[in-house]
């Protein structure tokens, strides 16, 4: 099997379609070369195949030959020969993987110099100085990508040479002084490597291609690949293709270019230019570029050449393009194109606009399909303005949007200083519901600890507030905290980032949320798309998140968490007293105050979804989460002691503590200990209900049981709600509507799933606990250091907490689906964890289970929607 092809083979299809084997950059010159016939200068393509065998055993076997074979070809082409003392070909090595990685990987340029070859430039071109500024630049190129070789040590020669920093200004050395630095750089390679800097063309080309490869598993190719969920068993491709100039002369030039504006979307060409340049001078940043137009006022013809370039590969890739060129005396050369990134306002505006475009447009699908999550939250939540100055550390993206605050390390903390209406991020090692008042009050929340559906995620994901989690090199001290080599100090200022993680010292400026019209256009496109398929509900549990939900297009409430009712400052005094009373007057009373205050929170949230479906799941937590912490309690009481009430707190914490509380007394299992307390639950909801039909409202409601494991479990439960759906509602002409259903959150209810379906109308896949339970991880836990370890050896193809594992989690949710249906036809399946407002999880379930409805936090809805429309045309497609 071939493991090189040139840019103008012949291979029988559209080289598009050849990404995987070609990669990107690979794959879009053979298009431009050999299907749009512009100007490119010949190459050729070592493919990812080629990659992936030298990462698991080193050079291919045929390889060699292979190369050596597509050199001399190319030579035959341009008619000149690499390395050739007299008229040099020079050629560049570049990575291009299959998937995008914009300066992860490496490049080298000029290759094919040597102490013979660039005399034979010097005669070419008559330009002595240029032949030397092309092999300097070569020489510390190969030696910092290729060798491993320090590169402030070529810029310390350089300095010394330019009386300059490093190559921040535009150094004009005089031929000899650059032939000098060469022998400089020459005896610091040999000095450093033991060896002399190699010479022979051949032996050049085969340590770049090397490093190159060497260059995907580069850490910070690893780190993106894993923000960017790119396999990492892909590999990359190479390109080696004949270098032209734009550092010649005058008449010569290099740029990048959009054909449209990547930030705005606007239909103008933006990009940077430079005269005298090469590419790399233009993406380094070593000299102040110049704006595309200039190329208009200094070139006029190669500008209309240009623009015309940028409507041909528009009407082609029927996108806009992100393009790198050179103009080399005179001469337009095309060097790269490549669908361009954009930020979430162009994505939008561009996915519009290109649905009325002249001469060519898409579809409505199209646009949809091409929008992501990232592009509709970044328009939906603050971003940072502009790069923080000193960034001193990474977490966990858990909550998208940015936030800036003083440092407070306590809920306490942070109330007290909301209250005087300070900006606060709150800090902690972990969240509890014992910080929620503090959550409320912070801008954003930091933890040392947890995963991305740990409790403070997952909280902060409710409420649309920026979060960072698992920052592992974080510690808290007495005095504040230590991240990066900085000491950050209670109350000073930091900035939180959580759609990259990032955290920063002092204010950042932050870009606040400005949806775009496209947006409402575009949703509007997506839910018809998906009208009548799959639905997109919401995670709320006040009269409030449910209104928010509904403003961004919820079709209802999927997971009403009773438990979070409880939280409340003044409901948590009851479920206390409820807990510590024992059975009969006084607990019946605790139960009593719940019961008002629960048909109060439920009323608001039927009112909110009128007409639309409400789940509300009935208490899932262990009673224990409700008390006090023990440890601190037990400090207490060391150092200061305990009043009585606390005593008795204590004393029911430890009654009511387990050593796995994940695996004890909770769901289900709770009202078969206290049934009271599910009773007076399905009460205040029924009376709700009752209330709204008075009032003329038309409640839908859904009661889940949490937890079961067993059919008669899950009867036995129903069995007590049916009665007191009777008792609540017998008085009523015209009755709610009410179904009820159960969550699948274990191993063994997903095998269960055709005898629990014989007493449910519904199942709702528990997706994080599910999770849990079948990995054996714990979300809390299991991400940072054993996760990425997991998943940069390949262990795990994703991480299983982010996209559901097809034989996996995956496997158990269809399976269950399967048996549920055939025991129950028609029976209604739906998503309410974490992954409910994820992308690659909601076309998973759609396409493997037959989803009825996803649901997700109120601010991911428009997420959702966009998610779910997609996963209907992936169904169609």
């Amino acid at each position: 099997m071939a493991l090189i092809f040139s840019f103008d083979h012949a291979h029988g299809r559209p080289p598009l379609e050849l990404r995987r084997l070609l990669g990107g950059k690979g794959a879009n010159l053979a298009e431009m070369a050999s299907v749009l016939g512009l100007s490119v200068p010949p190459g050729f393509t070592i493919t990812t195949d080629a990659c992936r065998d030298y990462l698991a055993g080193g050079w291919p076997e045929g390889l060699s030959a292979e190369l050596t074979r597509h050199v001399r070809r190319l030579e035959k082409t341009m008619s000149r020969r690499v390395g050739d003392p007299d008229d040099p070909l020079l050629v560049s090595v570049r990575s291009g993987a299959e998937i995008s990685m914009p300066g992860m990987m490496d490049t080298i340029l000029n290759l094919g110099l040597n102490d013979s070859s660039v005399k034979g430039l010097t005669e070419r071109t008559g330009n002595e100085r240029f032949a030397y500024e092309s092999y300097r630049r070569f020489v510390s190129m190969y030696g910092r990508i290729v060798l491993g070789i320090d590169g402030r040590l070529f810029d310390e020669a350089f300095e010394g040479l330019t009386g300059r920093d490093g190559e921040g200004g535009h150094a004009e050395p005089s031929a000899p002084a650059l032939a000098q630095l060469v022998e400089q750089y020459q005896e610091l390679v040999e000095a450093e490597t033991g060896t002399p800097f190699p010479q022979a063309p051949l032996e050049q080309l085969r340590g770049a291609i090397e490093a190159v490869f060497r260059s995907w598993n580069a850490p910070r190719a690893i780190a993106y690949r894993e923000r960017e969920h790119i396999d990492h068993h892909l590999g990359t491709a190479v390109t080696v293709q004949a270098m032209v100039f734009g550092n010649r002369d005058n008449r010569s030039g290099t740029g990048v270019a959009f054909t449209r504006d990547p930030a705005t979307g606007e239909k103008t060409p933006y990009g940077d230019f430079l005269v005298n340049a090469q590419g790399e001078d233009v993406v380094a940043g070593i000299r102040n570029t110049l704006p595309l137009s200039a190329i208009r006022e200094r070139f006029p013809e190669i500008y209309k050449e240009l623009t015309g370039v940028f409507a041909k590969l528009e009407a082609h890739y029927r996108d806009m393009c992100d393009t790198e060129f050179t103009i080399e005396q005179g001469k337009l050369w095309m060097l790269q194109t490549r669908v361009g990134k954009r930020s979430g306002k162009a994505a939008l505006k561009m996915a519009v606009d290109m649905t009325r475009q002249r001469g060519w447009r898409i579809s409505r699908e199209e646009a949809v399909a091409r929008v992501s999550a990232e592009h509709i939250d970044q328009v939906l939540h603050p971003q940072f303005a502009e790069r923080p100055a000193t960034v001193l550390g990474r977490g966990l993206a858990a909550s998208p949007g940015a936030a800036v605050g003083k440092a407070v390390f306590s809920a306490d903390e942070a109330i007290a200083a909301g209250a005087r209406g300070e900006r606060v991020i709150l800090v902690r090692n972990e969240t509890s519901p014992d910080d929620i008042a503090g959550m409320i009050a912070a801008q954003g929340v930091l933890t040392t600890r947890g995963g991305l559906v740990s409790h403070a995620a997952v909280v902060a994901r409710g409420w649309g507030k920026p979060a960072v989690v698992g920052a592992e090199q974080l510690r808290i001290t007495e005095s504040g905290f230590l991240l990066g080599g900085s000491a950050v100090a209670a109350g000073e200022y930091i900035s939180i980032d959580g759609s990259t993680g990032e955290i920063a010292l002092g204010e950042v400026a932050l870009a606040p949320p400005s949806p775009p019209m496209e947006l409402k256009v575009l949703l509007g496109w997506a839910d018809r798309i998906r009208k009548g398929k799959l639905a997109v509900r919401a995670n709320a549990d006040t009269g409030a998140d449910a209104a928010t939900a509904r403003s961004f297009g919820a079709e209802g409430i999927g997971l009403c968490r009773t438990e979070h009712m409880f939280l409340e400052g003044d409901r948590l005094p009851i479920v206390r007293r409820m807990i510590l009373a024992a059975d009969g007057p006084e607990e019946q009373a605790a139960l009593e105050e719940l019961r008002e205050a629960q048909r109060e929170d439920f009323e608001a949230i039927l009112v909110a979804m009128d007409g639309l479906p409400v789940t509300v799941r009935l208490l899932d937590p262990p009673l224990h989460e409700f008390l006090p912490s023990i440890r601190d309690l037990e400090l207490k009481e060391a150092t200061v002691g305990l009043d009585e009430q606390e005593k008795q707190l204590l004393g029911a914490a430890r009654a009511w503590q387990e050593m796995n509380p994940m695996l004890g007394l909770r769901g289900v299992r709770l009202g078969i200990i206290k049934p009271r307390l599910y009773e007076m639950q399905v009460q205040a909801l029924m009376q709700a209900a009752a209330a709204r039909v008075a009032a003329g409202g038309h409640p839908k409601v859904e009661v889940m049981i949490p937890l079961t494991v067993t059919r008669r479990e899950l009867a036995l439960a129903r069995s007590w709600v049916e009665a007191t759906i009777a008792e609540e509602t017998k008085d009523l002409r015209r009755k709610p509507q009410v179904q009820v259903g159960t969550m699948i959150e274990t191993p063994r209810a997903a095998l269960q799933a055709g005898e629990l379906a014989e007493a449910a109308d519904f199942f709702s896949f528990g997706t994080n606990d599910l999770t849990q339970m079948t990995f054996g991880f714990s979300r809390d836990d299991v991400e940072g250091r054993l996760m990425s370890a997991y998943l940069q050896l390949g262990l795990l193809e994703r991480n299983p907490f982010e996209n559901l594992d097809e034989v996996g989690v995956g496997e158990l949710v269809r399976l269950a689906a399967q048996r549920g249906r055939a025991a129950r036809p028609g029976l209604k399946i739906g998503i309410c964890g974490e992954h409910g407002g994820d992308p690659a999880s909601i076309r998973f379930f759609y396409r493997e289970v037959g989803l009825d409805y996803v649901s997700c936090s109120p601010f991911r809805v428009p997420v959702a929607r966009l998610a779910a429309a997609q996963a209907v045309l992936g169904e169609t497609a």
